[in-house]
């Protein structure tokens, strides 16, 4: 699976997810440090890649479009030091397969993981 880092998220994900078999890019490393929250999307929509980010307004920006991807992977509940960020995605990883990944919207904090799938709002 493919993954894009936005700015909030540490360098050493691209770790665990190399250790995992996934391929990761971080928003800094392609000069996207200082783009519009909708500039990370289009990306990931057009290179099939699941954001990894701390920023709320992602999963709102997919509701108000009714979007059935990009996948995000977001923490909540505070700033996180890296070790326990690597820690929190090697749980996700674990607990949720990556076809569910990429289209969804995965919450994750220090006591849970929550999934929601895609598009937001839409009855199952």
């Amino acid at each position: 699976m493919r993954f894009l880092l936005d700015m909030p998220v540490s360098f050493l994900l691209l770790d665990v997810l190399k250790a995992r078999g996934h391929e990761g890019v971080h928003a800094f490393r392609i000069g996207k440090d200082r783009a519009s929250d909708t500039e990370p999307i289009e990306i990931a929509r057009t290179e099939d890649r699941t954001i990894i980010t701390a920023d709320l307004d992602f999963p709102r920006l997919l509701a108000l479009g009714s979007a059935e991807k990009p996948g995000v992977i977001l923490f909540r509940g505070g700033n996180y030091s890296d070790r326990e960020m690597c820690d929190l995605l090697r749980r996700v990883l674990e607990t949720v397969s990556v076809d569910v990944l990429g289209k969804s919207i995965c919450v994750v904090d220090k006591t849970r993981i929550r999934v929601t799938g895609l598009p937001l709002g839409r009855k199952r």
